[in-house]
Order: C-alpha cells, then sequence, then structure tokens
C-alpha cells in the first residue's frame, strides 16, 4: 500500500521503532501542515491510507471527495471529531482510531506549566542569557486552591500532584467525574460558580466534543481572581471563542499559561496569546514524548497491518466494509 503521513512537525515518525513493520509498504511523510482540502488532496492523491496525527488536521467532506484512492484513515488516539465520517463512509473509506498513549505527559506538563507560569521562570531565564540577575518574585503553590475541571484519566494525576504540594484541590465537572474526584478525598464546591472564584489555579482537563465546546464562558472567567491562573493542556475550543484573550485584558484571571489554540500550528508572532506578558504559551506538547509518540503511532500502524491483512480493527465506520 501506499501510505500517507501527514503533519509530522518533527519528523519524528520515521525514528520510531513502529516505522519499521511498514517497510513492505510505501511511506511518504509530510512535515509541514497543509489545511486547504484541495491542496492537501493533491499531496495525498496517490494514497492508499492516511496516518492522521491527533487532531492537527481536519478531515472535510472537501477532502473526501478528492481522494478517490482512499481507502483508510489511521488515527492516532480515539478522538475523531475533526473527521467527516458521513462523507468517509459515502467514499467508501474506513477510520480506524484506537487507543494508544497515556494521560501522563499532558498532566506532566500541566505541572510545568503552573509552576513555570507562577515561578516566572521562562522570564528569569530569558533574564539571566541577557545578563541580568532576578527581577521578579514568584508565588508558590502550597496552601493555594488548585481548582481541577474534569476529574478524568489527566485531571486526576494533576489533582492528587496538587494535593501532594499542600494544596486545597476542589473539583467540577460531570456528575460521574466529581463522583469519582469525592470518592478519592477531593472537595466539590457548592456550584460552578464558587468553583471559578475560588481557585488560585484552574487547569481544564475537558475533552473536546459537541457539550464541551465553548463550555468555558466568558462569565465563569470573569468570577476568577485577579491573582489566579488557568491552563489549558486541552483544546482551545473548550473555552468561548475569544473569551480567554478578552478576560485577560480585564484582569480576572491575571495569568494563563497555554498549550492549546484554535488555529494549529500558531506560526505567526503577533497571536494576541503570544503578545501577552501574563501568558506563558507553548506549541501543544501535552503528547509530545517519546513512549507517548511510540504508542499513539504504534496503534495507528497495527490497524494499517490489519487494514492490509483483510483483518480491520478499532473501526470507527465498520459499515463501510458492509457498503463495499
Amino acid at each position: 500500500m501506499k501510505i500517507a503521513v501527514i503533519d509530522d512537525y518533527q519528523d519524528a515518525f520515521r525514528k520510531l521503532q513502529c516505522y519499521a513493520r511498514l517497510k513492505e509498504h510505501e511511506v511518504i511523510v509530510f512535515h509541514d501542515t497543509e489545511k486547504d482540502p484541495v491542496r492537501l488532496a493533491e499531496r495525498i492523491r496517490d494514497a492508499d491510507a492516511l496516518l492522521l496525527t491527533q487532531q492537527r488536521s481536519p478531515f472535510p467532506r472537501a477532502l473526501a471527495e478528492r481522494v478517490p484512492n482512499l481507502k483508510l484513515i489511521s488515527q492516532t488516539g480515539r478522538n475523531a471529531y475533526h473527521i467527516d465520517l458521513a462523507a468517509c463512509t459515502e467514499k467508501g473509506i474506513l477510520v480506524s482510531a484506537g487507543g494508544g498513549g497515556n494521560p501522563s505527559p499532558t498532566a506532566e506538563l500541566t505541572w510545568g506549566l503552573i509552576l513555570s507560569a507562577l515561578r516566572r521562570i521562562p522570564q528569569e531565564v530569558r533574564r539571566m542569557q541577557e545578563g541580568e540577575w532576578q527581577g521578579s518574585v514568584g508565588i508558590g503553590v502550597a496552601g493555594k486552591t488548585l481548582g481541577v475541571y474534569a476529574y478524568g484519566r489527566i485531571g486526576s494525576i494533576v489533582a492528587k500532584v496538587g494535593r501532594a504540594f499542600g494544596m486545597k484541590v476542589t473539583c467540577w465537572g460531570r456528575e460521574g467525574s466529581t463522583a469519582r474526584a469525592k470518592a478519592d478525598g477531593f472537595e466539590i464546591p457548592a456550584s460552578r460558580e464558587e468553583f471559578f472564584a475560588d481557585a488560585d489555579v484552574i487547569s481544564l482537563h475537558l475533552p473536546l466534543n459537541k457539550d464541551t465546546r465553548g463550555i468555558v464562558t466568558a462569565h465563569d472567567l470573569a468570577r476568577m481572581k485577579p491573582t489566579a491562573l488557568i491552563v489549558n493542556t486541552s483544546r482551545a475550543p473548550i473555552v468561548a471563542p475569544g473569551a480567554l484573550v478578552a478576560a485577560l485584558k480585564q484582569g480576572r484571571p491575571g495569568l494563563a499559561a497555554i498549550d492549546v489554540y484554535e488555529e494549529e500550528p500558531v506560526l505567526d508572532a503577533s497571536h494576541p496569546l503570544l503578545q501577552m506578558d501574563n501568558v506563558l504559551c507553548t506549541p501543544h506538547l501535552g503528547y509530545v514524548e517519546q513512549a507517548t509518540y511510540e504508542s499513539y503511532y504504534g496503534t495507528a500502524v497495527d490497524q494499517i497491518l490489519a487494514f492490509a491483512a483483510g483483518n480491520p480493527i478499532n473501526m470507527v465506520n465498520p459499515e463501510v466494509l458492509k457498503k463495499a
């Protein structure tokens, strides 16, 4: 088969152990991003299979209609909200999206961002590089309140680290999420308003879907303390469009640490978040970690080889096979 791999920013795929398992197939890897469906279709027009890394590029109907040779999309991770499944099914494109990955790297990055933002580590590193010494006084976390929005695989790790640091940890989310948090000994605020108003740090750990898109509103942010920090290592659209930039300009919350953006990659240094002194930005590094890459891509390769052998796995739209 001809296999196209897109959005491999670091040229990482060919250095992973799982890459060698595709030696019987023709693999082409693209490192830059092409979001225009017409131009992207031209790139992958001869491919039988397409390997997608997380949600870096959408796969809309306009693309599905322009790739007549494509028979398989092998998605890293289970979340395929960026793929037009109806269009793929109509065009006979099977989508396989399995597991892989683990929650620890994103939880680790979350804490890296919290500590870096509050202790102003990037600014002080830069100051030393410029021949200066100590220009700020940082903020510690012991005795402060950490609010974790969604106590799932990642949020639960973040919460437990917060407790280890001596923080009061509160959790918010759906009933199942708060029930798990309460069972683990964490506090559930009396209301959503209290959750946002009382926290010194709020960390968002919601998956992106139709129910969570825009779930954090301008009103939520406006309730936060002017000294508070909000951290988002999940997905940008869980915050209402434009709400975060506006809130930071208004001073509630006073700080943000952001790893995710509405449009990625962010290659324009004039992006509003990059222009703010009270915001720490990283380029979506949450899951970008060696073992996680091996896991995610390893599963994606499993899906490609299973399809090639006539025994597809992790099928999101199995009706394609019945249609065929």
